[in-house]
């Protein structure tokens, strides 16, 4: 019998079996890649659909409850007995706890700077998703006209705004740490000083006084950001007794 494995139409058979075959391969191929790319596209639009729901919601939700918050601080400021500057100033620091609060006396304005955040969950195919923190600068402005209550008004800034405020924050929260875990005998000007700024070369702290009475030790301190464009003063208080343990409370007021 005749070998016909090598024969033309034997190979040319094959040949095109092999054409097709491979045609076909390629095909499902593309097919599957063309459903991958055309699900990851939506993935992509999905998500980033759902992401920017998320996000506005929550930015949403930072000047509602901002406006929550100044109308709150409006009405404490009416019922208290606060008169002076100092103590006004307290009041509204304990409603909105901004770093920065200033007075204007021409306009008889206070005005309190802070940064407020909120977060949601971030939606992502890849390891990268998960809790998003979206932040605001918000001004808080508070005036009372003759025979008249309290009127708020809160307002957008830019991040840059409060960037100081926030550093100053900061600041805060560092030295009611240190003056709290310092000895009473070294809670003077000086000592306080050297607690905060060990080298004498920062800007942030300027020690202005450290007064003694019965069992507490008042320390004020001028407190500025890295740019020195804002500065605030606050007043730290320390108990000391005869534990000699106690921890710091700080409040923001006009002037050292």
């Amino acid at each position: 019998m005749a070998d016909t494995t090598g024969s033309p139409v034997v190979t040319g058979r094959v040949n095109r079996l092999v054409t097709t075959t491979c045609l076909t391969v390629l095909i499902a191929l593309i097919t599957v890649l063309g459903v991958v790319v055309s699900w990851l596209w939506y993935r992509h639009w999905h998500d980033g659909n759902i992401n920017s729901e998320r996000r506005d919601r929550a930015l949403a939700s930072i000047l509602e409850r901002s406006r929550a918050t100044a109308d709150d601080t409006a009405r404490a400021l009416d019922t208290s007995d606060a008169t002076d500057t100092d103590a006004l100033i307290g009041v509204i620091w304990r409603n909105t706890e901004a770093p920065v609060i200033t007075y204007d006396a021409s306009r008889s304005e206070f005005t309190a700077t802070a940064a407020s955040s909120a977060m949601y969950d971030e939606e992502a195919m890849l390891p990268g998703g998960g809790p998003v923190k979206v932040t605001r600068c918000l001004i808080f402005a508070y005036a009372q006209r003759p025979g008249q209550g309290w009127t708020s008004r809160v307002s957008e800034r830019d991040d840059d705004v409060c960037r100081p405020g926030t550093q100053i924050g900061g600041l805060v929260r560092l030295a009611r740490t240190r003056i709290s875990a310092m000895y009473a005998e070294d809670l003077t000007r000086a000592g306080v000083q050297k607690a905060l700024d060990p080298t004498g070369r920062l800007r942030f702290y300027d020690v202005k006084s450290a007064v003694r009475r019965a069992d507490t030790v008042t320390v004020s301190i001028l407190l500025s950001s890295s740019d020195t464009t804002v500065a605030q003063c606050y007043r730290f208080t320390r108990p000391v007794g005869d534990a000699d343990q106690g921890s710091a409370t700080a409040v923001p007021v006009s002037s050292c």
